[in-house]
């Protein structure tokens, strides 16, 4: 019988084993990285299996071995202050030794920014009969109060975001297109500085929810960016419907809104300036399409050069992406290391959006045997950043794999024991060790991708479906 994750017990914990590594045990959680540059997999499960952590990050507890009698031991993680340790938390070192096993801070600071992204849903109007249809439901300064946010006060609002889908899927009847609130720039109050130890300028962007957004996301062919007028880069590309997302305006109405690309630049030039005396970061967060949003807009940045300041360090431009799918191409990954910009990919291995697009033609399908490139490799899609992997997975509601609150609620929930864990992923290991034995490695393989491929159609089979009945437009 297929079990419902959202029924367990306050301990239960709905992760999976995945490969394991033969180190020593630590009874923490299940939750595994995938470094795509350096083609490492570190897994965290349950119980465990991880290699003792370096002493070299502050966030890390020194191991007795390297300690001298009479020095002083150093605090452990969990009783450093944020104020401390936020570049590393914001990705300073790519977060090493960070996620192998979580950081109680790192944990936090996801959760948080995870429930700040959670006000663009909750915030957003679709009753059409409404006078704020299509538009946020609350004034700025009542926004994350009413979102039910912890400490509404830790931020104040600055800017609303809107997007214009460049598609028409009424055209019929003619009419332009209407922008849509996507999000909010918001920034650290006085008094949450001292906490956070730096003035931070938040950006948030939402999922798809409108049919004109799903069309946009489904606009799969890889097109130069081209955002910095200076040079153009014509080998750094993204994915075109997220491109005409970012950079459409209400161009057919003489008081349009600019695009979106226009107001955030604007308002974000103006936060720096603004507050270019102080420690600052930039950190923007999305979800689904929302996350292709923010690494365009992180890109945008660095590229342009906004968090550029004579004589002292860059601002950090830091990507929390939550189930975020592939933006650009192999380039477009480069050229946004090279930038410094930092992205942490919190993804589900049973969420179908995070393999798309480029579901064959991606970052594992450029080069042979890892050595040679293909000749196609440059209109391959490839993830950007450090991936925190979380599985979950719930027949009973499959639209589980890609819901924010579940995501949020996953990271953020206590472990529970292996015994726990192995009873859930009964089916699922029975499945494994029964492929192993029945099929070759390659007809293995072909499953997998048979049934990611699967899950892949019924939610896009959702989507369409979605689209035919509803009215939104």
């Amino acid at each position: 019988m297929a079990t419902n994750i959202f029924t367990q017990s306050p301990n239960y914990s709905p992760f999976l084993i995945g490969e394991k590594i033969p180190q020593q045990k630590h009874n923490l959680g299940h939750i595994s990285l995938s470094d795509k540059t350096s083609n490492k997999k570190l897994v965290i499960s349950s119980s465990i299996m991880a290699p003792p952590i370096p002493s070299s990050s502050p966030l890390s507890p020194p191991s007795s071995s390297s300690m001298v009698a009479h020095l002083p031991r150093a605090p452990p993680a969990s009783s450093l202050p944020l104020s401390r340790v936020w570049r590393e938390i914001q990705g300073s070192n790519n977060w090493e030794n960070l996620i192998d096993p979580l950081s109680p801070i790192l944990q936090q600071e996801i959760t948080r920014y995870g429930n700040l992204l959670s006000a663009s849903y909750k915030g957003f109007d679709l009753n059409p009969s409404s006078k704020r249809y299509l538009n946020c439901k609350y004034g700025k300064k009542s926004l994350l109060k009413e979102s039910g946010i912890y400490d509404p006060d830790g931020y104040q609002v600055t800017k609303y975001i809107y997007a214009t889908p460049d598609i028409n899927i009424n055209p019929i009847q003619n009419e332009p297109n209407r922008a849509r609130w996507i999000g909010y720039v918001a920034v650290s109050s006085d008094d949450s500085v001292k906490r956070l130890g730096r003035r931070d300028i938040v950006v948030t962007f939402r999922g798809t929810v409108t049919n004109p957004e799903w069309m946009a996301n489904l606009m799969s062919s890889l097109t130069p960016a081209r955002l910095d007028p200076h040079n153009p880069r014509p080998d750094v590309k993204v994915e075109s419907g997220f491109l005409s997302l970012y950079t459409s305006s209400e161009s057919e109405s003489k008081f349009g809104l600019e695009s979106c690309r226009e107001q955030l630049l604007s308002e974000i030039s103006r936060l720096v300036n603004k507050y270019k005396d102080e420690d600052m970061s930039i950190t923007l967060a999305g979800h689904s399409m929302g996350s292709s949003l923010a690494l365009l807009l992180a890109y945008d940045i660095a590229e342009l050069g906004l968090n550029k300041r004579r004589g002292e360090k860059d601002v950090p431009v830091t990507v929390f992406s939550f189930a975020g799918p592939r933006v650009g191409n192999l380039g477009f990954k480069k050229r946004c290391e090279e930038l410094g910009v930092k992205v942490l990919r919190i993804t589900n291995v049973n969420d179908p959006i995070t393999k798309l697009p480029g579901f064959l033609f991606n970052e594992n399908f450029r080069a042979l045997g890892g050595v040679y490139e293909l000749p196609w490799s440059c209109s391959c899609y490839t993830h950007v950043g450090v991936e925190l992997t979380l599985d979950f997975f719930d027949v009973q509601n499959i639209s589980c794999v890609h819901d924010l609150d579940t995501y949020i609620s996953l990271v953020n929930r206590p472990r529970s024991s292996k015994s726990t864990v192995a009873e859930d992923n009964f089916g699922s290991n029975f499945f494994n060790k029964t492929s192993q034995m029945m099929f070759p490695k390659g007809q293995r393989r072909a499953l997998r991708l048979r049934n990611a491929a699967t899950k892949a159609a019924y939610l896009i089979g959702s989507v369409s479906n979605h689209m035919m009945y509803c009215n939104i437009f």
